[in-house]
């Protein structure tokens, strides 16, 4: 079946946010305008269609990103015709960045939605941030214009302050909240009023008077902020000619498709104004898949040797799993970007990643949570593969004969750990197979045991994020568990260069055990992770020992020496050592080279890390003393105040170990009136005398 829809006409976007900006509300709204649905769905009444795990209804947030396709018109100046628009809806909880990142790796374009009311909140951040690192272009949303206390223009400077100087309103708000009728549209001076209560029919007015000199003003910053990214339109600015509409719009996607340039919006979506308008900016400024630069790779087998696909059906087949999610009818799905080539049912495909082949089953092109069969998937493509067995987040598919390694996807490590128990005999068979496959969902998530008290143990992103695995088990496979008290995922890492030798030596009656090598650790830079380095000169140790040794400093590193917490940020260097023609093998060789990580490591001076929380506190004033005498008890440096709508914003830095129970602790100081967010910041040492109690198992 040839393709229906041109690349040029088709959209990958996301919409991203922090909590509670919207997000899903105006998926849901651009669902009900493009025809998807015949019926508005409300997140605070449980009906949201994006949403479609049992918790996420409960709860009024999105867990995982729903991923769902939908038309709309292509403007005149860009040959008209239908837009394909294929939108995932993102969480914006802190504890699911995981999945926000995952999506951004394979979106062209994204919608960030801001709230009316508080501006840029700490996840608008991160979000833009995760969007600068996959460089994104975007368009910005103000959404809430409704609200009571929606501030467009606070809005624009918080933007400019706090995220980029390149945000432009491309609309005006006629009013705020209850005042709130409509907008103006910048490039025709024309007044949008919404007739009804669905938003559906809206007609152009004149500009009201007294708004009439702010529209000139903003019109005049929108064009000569255009015009500056363009060589003729730059001359004819400064010559005062007349731009056309046509010209600025053109201008202006290119500015947006090369970041350098964000249109700005604005709306209610749960009043239904300014959707369909945000829909037009969507499929005017964003960009197609052919926009955007071609994918890069690197070959399987030389990782120094880089490969580029072209964007076209008559490429071989690259395309990326960006996610995988279990689905109660079908079974394993696996959400996959396709970025050269075709993707077809029934046929067979070739995992980079894991040097294995897979087969297609079937190709399912997904609307939330209903599903549609396709045989073909085309270049540009995002669609659900039923049918791989071995293919995980970020692993590449490609064809066998041509093949190439795409960039993976990096996750952030968990912050949080708990011990986790069945409550039966028959939960106990049943709660490894389930960890497993939510582990294999959530590349965040990590399942591991205690080596001494053999308890299972989970770690993830925040107590929600574990809570809701919980959930999950529960429902989704029948696994009733005990949870213990949440812990702090601790790391373990050097402070100094060190040097130790590793000796396993055997001798029982007949073939002995022989392997002998000497290490060398550094400390690296925090975040950089573990580097592996083979240094040995003149064949001290045989080529095929040196793996084994590696593999022994990995196992050793999962359990430091301190307190059995993870290794991380430290590189080991093989230098010296000595084989035996026969008693030497490879087990031998893994052991010699994890006794001599394990002394090196004792030797290099090792501290604890901590997890440090980035925390933003909401309060009414008369509180602030108490609020920053709490955050300094807590081990915690305030890093400044802000005033937002009559209350006070504290940001500050503060460890996790000093966070658990915090959201009681506030509520009980405030009388209930302050509220807070946090987000990892880094890690760093623990104090001295806290590492000693942790170490000795005092601090739990």
């Amino acid at each position: 079946m040839p393709r229906q829809y041109p690349l040029e006409q088709t959209r990958n976007i996301g919409i991203i946010a922090h909590i509670d900006a919207g997000k899903t509300t105006v998926t849901e709204r651009i669902l009900f305008y493009t025809g998807k649905k015949h019926k508005i769905g409300e997140v605070h009444e449980g009906e949201a269609e994006m949403d479609w795990m049992e918790q996420e209804r409960e709860r009024g947030i999105t867990i995982t990103s729903a991923a769902t396709t939908c038309f709309w018109d292509m403007p005149d100046w860009l040959g008209g015709g239908k837009c394909r628009i294929n939108i995932i809806d993102t969480p914006g909880h802190v504890d699911f960045t995981a999945e926000v990142e995952r999506s951004l790796r394979v979106l062209d374009g994204g919608v960030t939605v801001f709230d009316g009311v508080a501006g840029v909140e700490p996840q608008s951040e991160t979000v833009w941030r995760q969007a600068d690192k996959y460089t994104v272009p975007r368009i910005a949303f103000i959404n809430k214009m409704d609200r009571i206390g929606a501030d467009f223009y606070a809005d624009l400077k918080s933007i400019h302050e706090r995220l980029t100087k390149n945000a432009h309103p491309i609309q005006l708000p006629i009013g705020a909240s209850e005042t709130f009728k409509g907008m103006i549209d910048l490039f025709t001076q024309k007044a949008i009023y919404f007739l009804d209560d669905e938003g559906k029919k809206f007609e152009e007015r004149d500009v009201p008077e007294d708004m009439r000199a702010l529209v000139k003003e903003y019109r005049e910053k929108l064009v000569e902020a255009v015009a500056t990214h363009d060589e003729v339109l730059t001359t004819m600015y400064l010559e005062a000619k007349e731009i056309s509409i046509a010209d600025l719009k053109r201008v202006m996607r290119k500015a947006t498709i090369a970041n350098e340039f964000v249109p700005v919006l604005c709306g209610s979506a749960l009043k239904n104004k300014g959707v369909q308008q945000l829909l037009d900016a969507v499929a005017a400024y964003l960009p197609s898949p052919v926009d955007v630069p071609d994918i890069e790779g690197t070959d399987v087998r030389d990782s120094e040797t880089k490969m580029t696909r072209k964007l076209s059906d008559d490429e071989p087949l690259a395309a990326l799993a960006f996610k995988v999610a279990t689905d109660p009818y079908v079974g394993r799905l696996t959400f996959v970007r396709v970025y050269s080539g075709k993707l077809e049912s029934g046929s067979y495909v070739y995992n980079s990643s894991r040097d294995r082949k897979e087969r297609v089953a079937r190709i399912l092109l997904m609307h939330a949570n209903h599903r549609e069969d396709i045989t073909e998937a085309y270049a540009g493509d995002i669609v659900a593969v039923v049918g791989l067995k071995d293919t995980f987040t970020g692993h590449t598919l490609c064809d066998e004969d041509h093949r190439i390694l795409l960039e993976s996807i990096t996750f952030p490590e968990p912050v949080i750990r708990v011990a986790i128990e069945p409550k039966t005999k028959q939960d106990q068979e049943r709660m490894g197979m389930a960890l497993s496959k939510l582990a294999e969902e959530d590349p965040t998530f990590r399942v591991s045991t205690d080596d001494e008290t053999l308890q299972t143990i989970i770690a993830g992103m925040g107590e929600l994020h574990l809570e809701i695995i919980v959930e999950r088990m529960k429902r989704e496979f029948k696994v009733e568990a005990n949870v213990g008290a949440p812990q702090v995922a601790y790391k373990e890492t050097i402070t100094a260069e060190a040097e130790a030798e590793g000796k396993y030596i055997k001798q029982s009656g007949g073939r002995g055990q022989y392997g002998h090598c000497w290490l060398r650790v550094r400390p690296r830079e925090r975040g950089k992770g573990y580097e592996f380095i083979d240094e040995i000169k003149g064949g001290s140790i045989p080529k095929e020992y040196i793996g084994p040794i590696e593999k022994g400093v990995r196992e050793a590193m999962n359990n430091g020496v301190l307190a059995g917490y993870p290794v991380v940020d430290v590189e080991a260097e093989v230098y010296d050592g000595s084989f035996h023609e026969v008693d030497s093998s490879e087990a031998a060789f893994k052991i010699a080279g994890s006794m001599a990580f394990r002394e090196a490591f004792k030797r290099g001076k090792p501290v604890l890390l901590e997890p440090i929380m980035k925390v933003e506190v909401v309060t009414p004033e008369s509180y602030m003393g108490d609020v920053i005498g709490d955050i300094n008890s807590k081990r915690g440096q305030v890093n400044d105040m802000t005033d937002r709508m009559g209350v006070k914003v504290v940001h500050a830095r503060i460890p996790l170990s000093e966070l658990f129970g915090y959201a009681t602790t506030l509520r009980g100081m405030t009388q209930g009136r302050a509220s807070y967010n946090m987000e990892l910041s880094h890690y760093q040492s623990v104090p001295h005398t806290i590492a000693e109690q942790i170490i000795a198992g005092t601090k739990k």
